[in-house]
């Protein structure tokens, strides 16, 4: 497997499959990366399974021989809708991004360990807001979202609506190690250079945060981004960060994804799942 570096699309043939492709694309052009295209089947147990012992070796053998016959035709199915499926997404993305370069990547089992096979090769991801699963909840984020945010190390961007390029950006920072983070990485990318940005610090009233909403600041101007910083009074962080972002007509969200561990999140509560469940702007997690 070739160490390229590409922006991963891991896509499901649910409704949000083209904004996929399309922000995956978007992503790679900024970048001048390729895509990679995945799609993992997830293909059931055998429904055979080993009957023989109860349904009788010799007089229900043909039983078991159907069975086996199902399970290769479930097979052959799955395989053929996954060829379908990545055929049509790399179509659909050179019809739209034909100077991007796709690749197509398929494979069985569960989502993360397919994910973690192309970790040398994986500059970013994308995955779809609702998948599947899904499809009929506006608030479900997918059940996938957070398992391989959690396991991830370089960003992930959630998308659900209709593709629009964006030209403005907001930081969501609370002056955490893992905010710090996201500026860093913004700033040694040109992902959103020469767009409208936006640092949104939501109360931290102390001077250690203030000092560090002023530093991201600078680190992002001296990089050479158009960027303001803004310290708001807001009770609630998320309402305070979504009413920003909708008065100021912002296109792209980035914010720090899962800073606490996973059984704090349990009894706390995640800003960052509220952040992505609450808006259908695309969200950048950082973590």
């Amino acid at each position: 497997m070739t160490t390229e570096q590409h922006v991963l699309a891991c896509i499901d043939g649910s409704a949000v499959t083209e904004s996929v492709c399309d922000y995956a694309a978007w992503y790679a052009r900024r970048l001048n990366l390729s895509v990679g295209l995945l799609h993992v089947s997830d293909v059931a147990a055998s429904i055979r399974r080993d009957l023989s012992g109860a349904i009788g070796i010799n007089s229900r053998q043909f039983l078991l021989d159907e069975l086996t016959q199902l399970d290769e035709q479930r097979a052959q199915v799955v395989n053929s809708y996954s060829n379908a499926l990545v055929q049509d997404a790399k179509s659909h993305i050179q019809n739209n991004f034909d100077d991007v370069e796709v690749r197509i990547y398929q494979r069985r089992g569960k989502l993360l360990p397919a994910i973690e096979h192309f970790k040398a090769n994986n500059n970013a991801i994308v995955m779809g807001r609702r998948g599947e699963d899904h499809k009929n909840s506006r608030i479900n984020i997918g059940s996938q979202i957070e398992t391989v945010a959690r396991a991830s190390q370089i960003p992930v961007l959630i998308c659900s609506e209709k593709f629009k390029e964006p030209s403005s950006y907001m930081v969501a920072f609370d002056a955490s190690k893992t905010a710090i983070k996201a500026i860093k990485m913004l700033a040694n990318s040109n992902l959103l250079k020469d767009m409208q940005g936006h640092i949104v610090m939501i109360g931290n009233d102390n001077d250690t945060s203030k000092k560090s909403l002023a530093n991201a600041l600078t680190q992002m101007a001296t990089a050479g981004f158009l960027v303001e910083a803004h310290h708001l009074q807001q009770l609630d962080a998320v309402d305070g960060l979504l009413t920003f972002q909708i008065d100021n007509q912002i296109d792209i969200i980035v914010v720090g994804a899962y800073g606490r561990s996973k059984l704090q999140h349990l009894f706390l509560g995640s800003i960052t799942t509220e952040i992505i469940a609450s808006t259908v702007s695309p969200v950048i997690l950082v973590r």
